[in-house]
């Protein structure tokens, strides 16, 4: 029986959607800080969807996106208390397991905006430090530009705890990274990841991206949006969700392009943002329906 890790859905958008507050360039964060616990109940709805995996809601959590909000001195402590909400929904489960989230450091998206390594190198490392004994792996989300990927893999060099690596690529054009570069020059810098994705871009952008992360000899697997695109407007400084535009994708669109992806050979898969717990539900229920074994 071919197994199929599911991932869970999109968090920072689906905290903004149960809060019904106004999204602000701290995003997901400060849904927490204003609405704890908040993140446990999301976790355990993608658990109790199929999920195994359970991502930390850390993705935004850096210091230089806490400084604009003026709370750079809660830094550990919000990383701790993601950790904590992801650990106590996974108890509540039974089981899963939990995947350490870190974001890209200046923007999401902005290539332009990544640190150079002497920069990024130490600030990646200390997010993992924090994570590691907490998470049973690492995962860098929406990595925008081969030097995002470099940086992050150097990071981890010294980390004990397999690495994944998700790319985030032109709507338009999935063989090409949000920077412009090819996704495949990227690969020879992440040779020490565990396994390569993608996440966080049209749907339809994902079958040529996984052409491409399969020439790798790793696991692979895709998560994708449901914007309709990142559009120009997005793309400046401190974006907030509310400058995108959901599109139309119920759970059995959304389904339909997964399960593609899955004849692509991809064993990793899940949703990014705007997708939620249906859209989960509706992927474990094709996938048993189809023979694949949930891990």
């Amino acid at each position: 029986m071919n197994k199929i890790t599911l991932l869970d859905g999109g968090m920072g958008q689906e905290l903004v959607h149960r809060a019904g507050d106004k999204p602000t360039p701290l995003w997901s964060t400060q849904v927490m800080i204003e609405h704890p616990g908040l993140v446990e109940q999301v976790h355990r709805d993608y658990f109790n969807a199929g999920a195994t995996i359970a991502t930390t809601n850390t993705y935004a959590i850096h210091r230089d996106r806490l400084v604009m909000g003026g709370i750079e001195a809660r830094f550990e402590d919000l990383n701790r208390a993601a950790l904590a909400e992801a650990t106590a929904a996974r108890a509540a489960h039974g089981g899963g397991r939990i995947a350490g989230s870190i974001g890209p450091l200046g923007a999401s998206y902005r290539a332009d905006k990544h640190p150079p390594d002497e920069v990024a190198i130490p600030l990646y490392a200390e997010r993992i430090a924090l994570m590691q004994n907490t998470v049973d792996l690492i995962v860098f989300e929406t990595v925008a530009s081969v030097a995002n990927a470099r940086s992050a893999m150097q990071a981890a060099a010294d980390c004990p705890l397999p690495v994944w690596i998700a790319f985030t690529l032109d709507d338009e054009n999935g063989a090409l990274l949000r920077s412009g570069e090819l996704l495949a020059d990227a690969l020879p810098h992440v040779a020490g990841a565990a396994a390569l994705l993608a996440n966080c871009s049209a749907p339809e952008a994902m079958p040529a991206a996984l052409t491409v992360l399969k020439t790798s000899g790793k696991p692979f697997g895709a998560y994708a949006n449901g914007f309709t695109r990142i559009t120009k407007d997005f793309l400046k400084d401190a974006p907030t969700v509310d400058a995108l535009t959901a599109r139309d994708l119920s759970p059995a669109a959304y389904a339909d392009h997964v399960m593609a992806w899955v004849d692509q050979g991809a064993t990793i898969v899940g949703g990014c943002c705007e997708t939620g717990p249906a859209h989960i539900a509706e992927i474990a229920r094709r996938l048993q329906a189809a023979g694949f074994q949930i891990t």
